[in-house]
């Protein structure tokens, strides 16, 4: 309430409350709202973005987009835009990156259907006599949650204060890069809310750079996280310390109380940290390597994530915000337990859009009108009715406000299979995940060089061999494929 009664008095409504149509206010709202009237309102406004034939309307400029794209590449004799830009990604190929999203895909399927089920038993145990819609997906699976694992999301953000986590974030930056961060004061900053920290080397105290955290949310940002350098370290260029920064959108605690997040929203908050130690830790000869291949750069940030759950990170940082209590292991290991929880719907939501993406970048643009595309291909695909695409073509900003990601969202997926095989090794080192002999190859091999080393190759120099599927589909408490 304190959250949504903040939204609306930055709007001019004190007496009101808002539900701003962000993933970060969105999807709490479909979690815990009992008005289903008003979660089908809030779903429809968020996923219809862009989608609604007036002067916001993308659906042309995607079609518009792809033609262009697909003209520039058959210039340079290729057949199709994701032929073009993957042959110096990991994946090589568009067919190498559709043969791993569609080994994951029927699992993927399959979890929904069991999920599905479980919700459906809840909603007619308590005679609500509906049919699981999309909007009634995440406020069903909460109530799963909480029957199988006796899990509750709120109880859990009690102990995820933002301030211990960003102190949670230098802790492990220390103990695997040996950075310091230090706040300063004496920096211009774009917001009063932007935070700056002097990066260096604790032991020598040289200076590696300096990092801006720009956590909260407010009008006119654009919504997720993410992270940027404005300045990134080469030799050629001198050598310069490092300027970079993290975004966030969480939403700012009432005044005079803290801000707390949810465990998802935490694990992001590392996960974005990860890009900015892969910019910080660079060491590189020439500026041209600093840009990383695609379904590489996102393995470093995806493996930070898994330092928010280590035993050292809970017990220093996951404190309850009134009593400063560590969050209590029972809790911890329901954290533990569920986290193969919902991996249908997260699964299938995120490789819907990455199929997407392929499949539009692989077909004639003469034959896609987007809005039917969409529909005709998911349905192809067996998408599940209870579930759309994570991001919907109209406002699928990765793909179609620049070319970052076109063709390449399925990368996420790809540095998963790196970020659980990388996992289990360090779960397997002498010290686990703060062994020195290994943190010290995922700085060398991993981090510093960049784009300076073959990504394939970079990862054999840390693991001593490629990376397996096998660990991924642990991870989701999918079956691993049987050995042919």
């Amino acid at each position: 309430m304190l959250i949504r009664q903040s939204a609306a008095e930055e709007r001019g409504k004190p007496d009101k409350y808002a539900i701003t149509n962000t993933r970060s206010s969105m999807d709490p709202f479909l979690t815990y709202s009992d008005e289903r009237e008003m979660r089908e309102k809030v779903w429809r406004n968020y996923y219809s973005r862009g989608d609604n034939d007036d002067e916001f309307d993308n659906n042309k400029i995607i079609k518009k987009i792809l033609k262009l794209r697909h003209e520039r590449v058959n210039l340079l004799g290729y057949n199709n835009f994701a032929a073009w830009r993957l042959q110096n990604r990991m994946a090589k190929n568009p067919e190498n990156a559709m043969e791993l999203m569609k080994s994951v895909w029927p699992a993927a399927l399959t979890r929904v259907e069991a999920e599905v089920t479980d919700m459906q038993a809840i909603a007619d145990k308590e005679n609500a006599h509906i049919i699981i819609k999309p909007w009634d997906y995440r406020y069903y699976a909460e109530k799963v949650r909480k029957e199988k694992y006796d899990l509750d999301s709120e109880e859990i953000k009690q102990y995820l204060v933002l301030d211990n986590l960003t102190d949670a974030l230098f802790f492990t930056a220390e103990k695997l890069f040996n950075f310091r961060f230090t706040p300063v004061q004496d920096v211009p900053v774009f917001h009063e809310d932007v935070q700056v920290y002097e990066v260096s080397d604790k032991d020598t105290g040289e200076i590696i750079g300096l990092w801006h955290l720009d956590p909260y949310a407010r009008q006119g940002k654009r919504s997720g996280a993410w992270a940027n350098t404005y300045r990134s370290y080469s030799e050629l260029e001198g050598a310069k310390p490092v300027l970079a920064s993290n975004n966030s959108n969480f939403i700012k605690g009432a005044k005079g109380t803290p801000t707390l997040i949810s465990w998802d929203d935490a694990e992001t908050f590392f996960h974005e940290f990860g890009h900015a130690l892969h910019f910080l830790a660079a060491d590189v000869k020439y500026p041209t390597l600093n840009s990383g291949v695609r379904d590489y750069t996102e393995f470093q940030s995806q493996l930070l994530e898994r330092w928010l759950a280590t035993d050292e990170v809970i017990n220093r940082f996951l404190r309850h915000h009134e009593t400063g209590e560590v969050i209590p292991k029972k809790l911890v290991e329901k954290i533990r337990k569920s986290a193969t929880f919902n991996q249908g719907f997260a699964t299938t939501e995120f490789l819907a859009s990455a199929l997407m993406d392929m499949k539009y970048h692989t077909t004639n643009p003469d034959k896609i009108e987007p809005r039917k595309f969409e529909k005709e291909t998911l349905k192809e695909l067996g998408m599940p009715k209870e579930i759309v695409m994570r991001h919907r073509s109209p406002h699928f900003g990765h793909v179609f406000s620049g070319e970052g990601y076109a063709t390449g969202y399925y990368g996420y997926l790809w540095a998963d299979v790196l970020t659980a095989d990388a996992a289990e090794a360090f779960a397997e080192a002498p010290d686990g995940f703060y062994d020195k002999n290994l943190a010290e190859k995922l700085v060398k091999y991993l981090f510093a060089p960049r784009n300076a080393i073959d990504p394939a190759e970079a990862y054999r120099k840390f693991r001593g061999r490629d990376a397996k599927i096998d660990a991924l589909m642990r991870d989701r408490g999918f079956p691993v494929p049987e050995k042919e």
